[in-house]
């Protein structure tokens, strides 16, 4: 090239977010791990009593199996700011409360090794169970956003 001859122009790279982003997606974080928490406590300390409801697995089982997974997602979502952990606790907010509203709603029955775990009455840790999951899957959706924008925003500006 010549001192005469432009050169091409590319496009500088992508804007990091600023600083109100990073303190929302905290925010977010904090209140998806806060949800995801909530319902690990609420499904350990609800484990005990469903002991005796039993096809293969006792529910209470399924009640720990919950709270662990909960438990894990809320410490992935923490610590490991990553799309698959944000995806990761969408999904176990998303399972757990559609869970809880099909057994309120719908008599199922027993599904294999899986109990009958209908019940119909609503009660103060079930309500808090679904808060915190429907808290949880707004919040980790917005996470998720937010990784998409991203990566379409680094494909366009870069590609």
């Amino acid at each position: 090239m010549t001192a005469n001859t432009p050169t091409p122009h590319r496009a500088p790279p992508p804007a990091a977010h600023g600083q109100a982003y990073r303190i929302v997606q905290g925010g977010a974080r904090a209140l998806s791990a806060g949800g995801l928490g909530v319902v690990a406590y609420v499904h350990a300390t609800l484990a005990d009593q469903y002991d005796r409801v039993s096809a293969g697995i006792s529910q209470g089982d399924l009640f720990r199996i919950e709270a662990a997974v909960a438990a894990l997602a809320g410490l992935l979502v923490l610590v490991w700011w990553r799309t698959v952990s944000d995806a990761f606790a969408s999904l176990v907010a998303a399972g757990g409360l559609a869970l809880l509203l099909i057994y309120t709603y719908v008599d199922v029955g027993e599904l294999g090794p899986f109990p009958d775990m209908y019940e119909p009455v609503w009660f103060d840790d079930k309500r808090l169970a679904v808060v915190a999951q429907a808290v949880t899957l707004v919040m980790s959706a917005f996470l998720l956003i937010g990784h998409t924008r991203r990566s379409r925003r680094l494909v366009t500006d870069v590609g």
